[in-house]
């Protein structure tokens, strides 16, 4: 089993793994993961109150909450600490006691690491975070032979740091290169692979040779200078959440990497602030034109681009620009998971299925936009995680 499949503490890195320049970490730096951790929470409270999107969203095809029944109880919820850094669930719970006033939100979120454990053990009824990972299904099956149920009634953020931004490819702005398929990225970070994992089951067919390896920038189809030039890949530390997506979204789940990637993770810097790793990759691929790295939006400079992506081979390509991340048409789109313990064939607890039906109906997207800091679901998406709960 892979040690990234077992380690659910965040922050934790090597001490290794930072900025691409093989110099030993300077002593000022901390890196040690509960000074990380103190922080990264710190640097989430100063931006509590901050709305990161004032624009105006079109909310009117999504449906009003209209109760189907009236719900009392307690509804616990365990899980990420970042989605309620802000006053999201503030929000929500004001707005959904308003047609509720007999059920009690139990909040107590303070990592992703600790939401699916929660079920598993009974003492939550919604676990919330990043999507589920291996070991962590595999948990929750051995102990209930069957699998959670899985619902999306939040989007990601577009480039808001700690509340699951939408995530780039970016190169060197002097790179030709115009944008990059699915396919191609998992021949640029991937590798070898004698087959694949979706969720707990082993999927031969997900193997691929050496010869889908894309190294040089000529198998992309630059040529001149570039042909013969190698690519320099750069990621976020392998335990991290978005490298754990990047593998299941490009590389079929594999774990079968570049073999000369650089890692990077966030760490301590001399004045006490958090130093993020995400943005000393794009700085790095901002000075090395042969880079190619996977980032978040907010640390773009003016020596690097993002590229549009594309999952056919035919195209089309498409931007990450706000409009396409919040209506989930560009692909490294993020999301916020939402799982509950659900035999199949029986029905969602009652105060918890009113609970996410209030979240994915207007008023429940509204209070999303009033916080400012992730995007509003689009209508279709709304639709689809609401047939999941019939």
């Amino acid at each position: 089993m892979k040690l990234h499949h077992v380690i659910l503490l965040l922050g934790l890195c090597a001490p290794v793994l930072s900025r691409a320049d093989e110099t030993a970490p300077s002593p000022e730096v901390h890196r040690d993961a509960l000074d990380v951790q103190n922080a990264r929470a710190a640097r989430g409270a100063t931006q509590r109150d901050k709305q990161f999107y004032t624009r105006t969203w079109d909310l009117g095809a999504l449906p009003d909450y209209v109760p189907e029944q009236k719900v009392a109880g307690v509804i616990r919820l365990r899980g990420n600490d970042a989605i309620n850094r802000g006053h999201l669930f503030q929000y929500l719970v004001e707005g959904f006691r308003k047609f509720q006033p007999d059920v009690t939100l139990d909040i107590d979120l303070k990592s992703s690491a600790v939401a699916i454990p929660a079920l598993v053990c009974g003492v939550a009824d919604i676990g919330i975070g990043r999507h589920i990972q291996f070991m962590e299904l595999l948990g929750f099956q051995r102990t209930f032979n069957h699998d959670p149920l899985e619902l999306v009634p939040l989007n990601g953020a577009y480039d808001t740091l700690g509340w699951n931004p939408a995530w780039v490819v970016v190169v060197n702005k002097n790179n030709p290169i115009t944008g990059l398929t699915v396919k191609q990225l998992d021949g640029i970070l991937g590798a070898e692979r004698n087959g694949g994992w979706v969720g707990t089951t082993w999927h031969p067919e997900f193997a691929r040779g050496p010869e889908g390896n894309i190294r040089t920038w000529g198998q992309l189809g630059l040529t001149g200078e570039w042909a013969d030039k190698p690519i320099h890949v750069r990621i976020m530390s392998l335990q991290y959440d978005p490298t754990n997506t990047l593998c299941r979204l490009l590389l079929k789940g594999s774990d079968k990497w570049n073999e000369t990637l650089t890692q990077y993770c966030q760490y301590v810097r001399p004045d006490g602030k958090l130093g993020i790793g995400a943005q000393d990759l794009v700085d790095d691929t901002g000075r090395d034109p042969y880079s190619i790295g996977v980032s978040n939006l907010a640390f773009l400079t003016p020596e690097t681009k993002a590229l549009p992506l594309a999952v056919a081979d035919a195209g089309p390509y498409i931007a990450p620009t706000i409009e396409n991340v919040q209506d989930r048409s560009y692909y490294l789109h993020s999301n916020n998971y939402f799982y509950i313990n659900r035999e199949p064939g029986k029905p969602v607890d009652p105060k918890v299925r009113e609970f996410i039906r209030y979240i994915l109906s207007r008023q429940g997207q509204e209070a999303v936009v009033r916080d400012g800091k992730l995007l509003p679901l689009p209508a279709d998406a709304v639709r689809e995680q609401l047939k999941k709960l019939e």
